[in-house]
């Protein structure tokens, strides 16, 4: 693309996706996809438009659209990067990237925010419009690094936050958003059983961590049941646990490894409480060492601002053209809600119609349809909102 070429056309953005799609990259390694999107942001690039790469995080991208008489200024973020996944999906774009795939859909984020930009490439906005292309949503809390390291000062800070996650669950171009908490916070779990290891035929000169390390897994389980409010929900799961070499040792070690799932701050802090109580109680009961790292990092519930939600909802249900749905909270996480507790804003779905498929299969195949009716939606929204007067 030349530097020349302003515009792109529904087959420019279908090839777009496509290549994303040949590339994904792990967190905070998406250099080529970095490159890419640059290359391609570089011929949208206007006199009022201004690139960013911060030095702190260079495989992020902040775009500033100025606006013909600014009140505000509106982020839009994307995340661009991928997971550790074997694609199997048999597309002729398949992922070249063997083990790595956008099994989350990020390549349909990144097309929107470039139709998004091509738009705003040709239309110059009234309020200011800040594109953040962002690395390391999946691990590594980009997010939350990309603010501590002060990236979003001066001129680049947006008044407010928006930004989109596809669902497979919903039909291609369908918009999804709630009041209140749109995904849950996440904390990983790592939890180390310290005993005493010996023959299987003596276990009184040795101190067992399988059994330990069951008696806690067995009693973390009250804390949803019988801790949490049963109309707020949580969820603790432990997905990994190792002990033991060989079936006449007894395990004097045991790991296990888990996540935390809370749809309030305050919640996944009640869990964590409730996580080193039941630790305490098991370390005295086995008389063994237990150590327990709780680790959230940017991962904070999604927690959408009442009234800028509230607008946008108003907004998508009164359009004729978009087909919009009230949904559930998703215990799903997502480092977006890191920065919106620290800048106000709204988190909604993309419908991307691949019902067969879950977020992070090895199988997800999005309908390329949800990037120009959803980008459209988008569009849409972001014009009525530069239109209202700011406060």
């Amino acid at each position: 693309m030349s530097k020349t070429e302003t515009k792109l056309s529904d087959n420019d953005l279908l090839k777009i996706y496509r290549h994303l799609h040949q590339i994904p990259e792990l967190a905070m390694h998406e250099f080529e996809t970095h490159e890419y999107l640059k290359h391609v942001i570089d011929g949208l690039t206007t006199s009022y438009m201004e690139i960013e790469v911060p030095k702190k995080l260079p495989t992020a991208i902040l775009v500033l659209v100025h606006g013909t008489k600014p009140e505000r200024t509106i982020g839009y973020r994307t995340d661009i990067d991928a997971l550790p996944v074997s694609e199997k999906t048999d597309l002729p774009f398949a992922s070249k990237h063997a083990g790595v795939m956008h099994a989350c859909g990020h390549d349909i984020h990144m097309t929107v925010a470039l139709s998004i930009l091509n738009y705003y490439s040709q239309h110059q906005p009234q309020d200011n419009l800040l594109m953040f292309f962002q690395p390391a949503e999946e691990s590594e809390n980009g997010g939350k690094v990309a603010y501590e390291d002060d990236i979003f000062t001066g001129k680049w800070r947006p008044d407010e936050f928006y930004g989109l996650h596809d669902n497979p669950q919903l039909p291609a171009g369908t918009i999804g958003c709630r009041m209140g908490t749109l995904f849950a916070g996440t904390t990983e779990v790592n939890v180390d059983l310290v005993g005493k290891s010996g023959h299987a035929a003596y276990p009184q000169d040795a101190n067992d961590m399988i059994v330990a390390a069951s008696q806690f897994i067995n009693q973390v389980q009250t804390i949803v049941s019988r801790s949490v409010d049963p109309i707020e929900g949580g969820v603790v799961t432990f997905g990994k646990m190792e002990a033991g070499t060989i079936r006449n040792v007894i395990a004097g070690h045991a790991r296990i490894e888990g996540t935390i799932r809370g749809l309030t701050q305050k919640m996944i802090e009640l869990i964590d409480r409730r996580l080193k109580e039941v630790a305490n109680g098991i370390a005295t009961s086995y008389d063994c060492k237990v150590q327990l790292d709780l680790n959230q990092g940017g991962y904070l519930p999604v927690e959408n601002n009442p009234k800028l939600t509230s607008n946008f909802i108003n907004y998508m249900e009164n359009q004729a053209d978009v087909d919009f749905i009230n949904t559930m909270p998703a215990m799903t996480g997502e480092d977006f809600g890191y920065l919106l507790s620290k800048i106000p804003g709204t988190m909604f779905w993309l419908g991307i119609g691949d019902p067969d498929s879950q977020l992070h299969e090895a199988t997800l195949t999005p309908n390329p349809a949800a990037i120009k009716i959803g980008s459209s939606a988008i569009i849409g929204f972001l014009n009525f909102r530069m239109q209202q007067a700011a406060n």
